[in-house]
Order: structure tokens, then C-alpha cells, then sequence
């Protein structure tokens, strides 16, 4: 199959999040599966600057309607590896900038004008080129016109562009809400603007038109499909959402097996596997010794890295810091975000600096040690798409404990709910149900027997991405 990409990310060029892995595994995947694959993403200036970007090659100039204005830019393309073709689709006043979307205070005032012109820019791309492409595959609400926006040049230049549109879902909070006014930028038939079309309590939401317009809507779990169709996760786009019925599919997302692999990841200090499990000891001595603990520590230590937000559950673990004051644990945690956040916890490894640590920065190379060197993985999301932690924790033999939501209870199997195949323990998204998962850990950690089956288990989990792009390559051929 021709596929086509398109996306605001792209590992490992630009990422603010899971996003870019997702679509970076997924194209390389599904080329080397012998499909042709092309990748759109703006043209960032880390995008431009990155080392592995100097081969691009300016392949069209572009002259982009926007309103009642034309806007010049270009686009850049290099190769990857066989089937696979990065296009930058590039004009200096919007994507020249130190971040994609904002400062650490604010969005950018013109992210509408600056994701309309990258969508124009691909229908474009894919107009002169005459890719013809068998999908387009676009992602979240910065490519959510996308699918409009094709349909709408192929029957202005009676031109066939893509067999089929899909567009994900990755985080529904995220929606590309802006005033109506911003609509004609767009250049689409006014009656678009209406309730059938992007308009969104007075506004224009650029998911909304992703969610309606494309052919098939994918999320990246079967359980957040469902929840979005539901006022709890629904972001007020429920009603929408529900209105494509059997057209929206949840596929989990894989991890990459090459980076995130304990038999042979080099950012810890020891390998291990399912058959030979000694390496793990040491990385949890190197991780509790870093954190300033005593390396010979017996209890349990708990390892946590996610953004610092109320999404991630924070408030629900700062709610029982009571137990991480009195409980014989290590609770080391990793990542950055609200400021609210980083002193409440700032303020308990100060209480307790015995047992609680915080390490706020961005640290790849301690992200894997947590992983490797914990007992057990907390993630209390109170929603959560999909989710990358909870698996690689599993592949690395530490045991999950999250909550019952989204990709979480996708992919992780309860221990006391199915003791023969369980990988984890979950729980309900509160105060009360974060306490019950410690307690439990505490009861599971006690019992060496049934805590290496729930490490065993999990490190048996295939969660590579071979396997999910298999189910995308069917999704393409069933909307096809």
C-alpha cells in the first residue's frame, strides 16, 4: 500500500510527548513491511537543525491560499530507509520557532493559521507529487482538517489524492478549539461553519472536523474508544464522537523493543531477561544509591516518571502521602510539569527524605533506571489514551500498579483478579483507589512467590510495534 502520514511530531526530530513515538514506530514499521511511506511534519527549526535532517532536499516551493491572501513556503524531503520519505512542510514565520506550540505560559496566538497552512501544505504536497495514495492517516487536531481539506481539493482540481482518510485520537482533551473567525483561513464552503460541520459551541474545533469528516477514527486503545463516547471523557465531544458508530476502532500502540529491551538496553548498569533475571538486582541497588537510599534496601521501591499534572494522577498520590511517610518504602519520582505539583512533592521528600525522592528534570538515561531498578510502576492517571509506561514496566519485570482507565486496563491484567496471568494491580481512579493499589502492592511484595509470577508475566508480553502495525495494516484493508 502508498500510505501517508501526517503529524505535528515525529520521534526522534521533534516530541513533546507520546505522539511523536507512536507515528515515528508506526511509518518505520509499516515500511518494513514493504509498504511506500510518507511522513509529513511542519518544519520546526529542532526539525531543520537536527543532524539526521542534513540531507533534505528543498523538493517544491509552495503557494498556499489562505484566506484572501496566497502564503509562500516550501518543502523539504529526505529518506529515511527504504520506503520511507520525510516531507518538512516549512515557512520561517510559523515554524521557526523554539518550541511547536507555545511558550511554558501560553500557545501561540496563531497555531490555527499555522496547522491550516501545514495542512494545506500537504494536500499540496500530494497534489503535485501525484502520490496517490491508497490512505492518509492524519493525527490529532493539528492535522484534524486534513481529511476535509483533501476531499475538498480533489473535486476542485477533479483530482484523486487518497483512497481512504483515517485520523487518530490521541488525547481528546487536546480539541484545536479557536473563534470562527479563524474558519476563513480554511477557503471551505461556508456552510462547513454550521453544527455539521467544525462549528463547536460558537467556535471552530479542528478535532471535530478530524472526528467527522475522516472515513475511518481511530484511539489508541479499545477501552478510550468507548470512554469518549461517554460526558466523563468525552470533553464535550461525546455526542460526536458516538455519531460514527462502528467507523472508530481503539488499537493499542507498541513500544520499540529496540530502545526499551532489558536484555540489551545500554543505559543501565546491568542486562536481564525472563530466563535470567540477576541483572535486575543491580540496577536497583544503582537506582536506590543514586537517589541517595542505602543500595541494600529490602522493602519495596516504587518508581514513577510522567508529566508532573492533574492528568497523571498527581493529587491522588500527594492525597495519601501518608502512606509514603509511614510505610517502609522508596518512592523515587521523575518528570517535570506544574509548579503546584513539583512543591507538594518537593515538600514530602523534604518530610521524608529517607524515603521519598524527586527528581524534576528530563532524564532518558534515569528513565530507564527507574524502570529496571523499581519493585513496582505507579501510574494513577485519571485518563489515559494509551499509555507507554505501564508497558515498558511490564517488559522490565516491574510491576505495574495503575488505574482502571484507557490503555492502562488494556494492557494490564489485575494479579489478584487473575493470579495465573496477571501482570499488575489495578484500581479506580480516586483518593480511595490509589490507597487500595499500595496497600496491595504492599501485601504482594511480601510474597516473593506470586510477585515473580506477576514479573514473569509481563515480561512475556509481546507490546512491539511489528505487532501493532499488524493491526493497522488491517484496519486499511478493511476501510479499503
Amino acid at each position: 500500500m502508498k500510505i501517508v502520514h501526517v503529524a505535528s511530531e515525529l520521534f526522534p526530530y521533534v516530541k513533546t510527548g507520546g505522539l511523536a513515538d507512536a507515528v515515528g514506530a508506526l511509518s518505520s514499521t509499516l515500511a518494513d513491511l514493504e509498504h511506500e511511506v510518507a511522513v509529513f511534519v511542519p518544519g520546526y527549526r529542532s526539525v531543520i537543525d537536527h543532524p539526521l535532517t542534513s540531507a533534505a532536499k528543498r523538493t517544491l516551493k509552495l503557494r498556499i491560499e489562505m484566506g484572501d491572501t496566497f502564503m509562500s513556503g516550501e518543502v523539504r524531503s529526505f529518506s529515511l530507509k527504504p520506503n520511507l520519505t520525510v516531507h518538512l512542510v516549512c515557512r520561517e514565520e510559523f515554524f521557526d520557532r523554539r518550541a511547536p506550540y507555545g511558550t511554558p505560559e501560553r500557545d501561540y496566538e496563531d497555531n490555527h493559521h499555522r496547522f491550516i497552512f501545514f495542512c494545506k501544505g500537504v494536500v499540496e504536497t500530494l497534489r503535485f507529487l501525484e502520490f496517490r495514495a491508497d490512505v492518509v492517516h492524519s493525527h490529532d487536531w493539528q492535522c484534524g482538517l486534513l481529511p476535509l481539506l483533501l476531499r475538498h481539493a480533489e473535486q476542485r482540481y477533479e483530482a484523486t489524492l487518497a483512497m481512504k482518510t483515517i485520523f487518530t485520537i490521541h488525547n481528546i482533551a487536546f480539541q484545536g478549539v479557536f473563534p470562527m473567525r479563524s474558519f476563513y483561513r480554511t477557503n471551505l464552503p461556508d456552510e462547513l461553519m454550521g453544527i455539521d460541520g467544525v462549528e463547536f459551541y460558537g467556535q471552530m474545533s479542528m478535532m471535530k472536523a478530524g472526528i467527522l469528516f475522516a472515513d475511518r477514527v481511530t484511539t489508541v486503545s479499545p477501552r478510550y474508544a468507548r470512554e469518549i463516547q461517554t460526558p466523563e471523557f468525552g470533553c464535550g465531544l461525546d455526542g460526536v464522537v458516538g455519531t460514527r458508530g462502528t467507523d472508530i476502532v481503539g488499537l493499542i500502540n507498541g513500544i520499540d523493543t529496540d530502545i526499551w529491551n532489558p536484555a540489551k538496553d545500554a543505559l543501565i548498569p546491568a542486562n536481564y531477561s525472563v530466563s535470567d533475571f540477576t541483572g535486575k538486582a543491580a540496577c536497583r541497588a544503582d537506582l536506590l544509591k543514586r537517589n541517595g537510599f542505602d543500595p541494600k534496601f529490602a522493602g519495596p521501591v516504587v518508581g514513577m516518571v510522567c508529566r508532573l499534572t492533574e492528568q497523571k494522577g498527581i493529587d491522588l498520590v500527594l492525597a495519601n502521602e501518608a502512606f509514603f511517610l509511614t510505610e517502609n518504602v522508596r518512592f523515587i519520582v521523575l518528570g517535570t510539569g506544574e509548579k503546584r505539583f513539583e512543591e507538594e512533592l518537593r515538600k514530602l521528600s523534604a518530610l521524608a527524605p529517607d524515603r521519598v525522592a524527586l527528581c524534576s528534570r528530563h532524564d532518558e538515561a534515569m528513565s530507564h533506571l527507574v524502570e529496571a531498578g523499581s519493585d513496582f510502576f505507579l501510574m494513577p492517571s485519571r485518563f489515559e489514551p494509551c499509555g507507554l509506561n505501564q508497558m515498558y514496566s511490564q517488559v522490565y519485570g516491574t510491576v505495574p500498579l495503575v488505574t482502571r482507565v484507557g490503555g492502562l486496563a488494556d494492557t494490564v491484567t489485575d494479579i489478584d483478579a487473575t493470579p495465573e496471568t496477571g501482570t499488575g494491580i489495578t484500581f479506580p481512579p480516586t483518593v480511595a483507589g490509589v490507597a487500595e493499589g499500595l496497600k496491595r502492592m504492599v501485601k504482594l511484595h511480601a510474597d516473593p512467590m506470586r510477585l515473580k509470577i506477576a514479573q514473569t508475566n509481563g515480561m512475556k508480553r509481546d507490546f512491539s510495534w511489528l505487532t501493532a502495525a499488524r493491526a493497522y495494516e488491517q484496519l486499511y484493508d478493511n476501510a479499503l
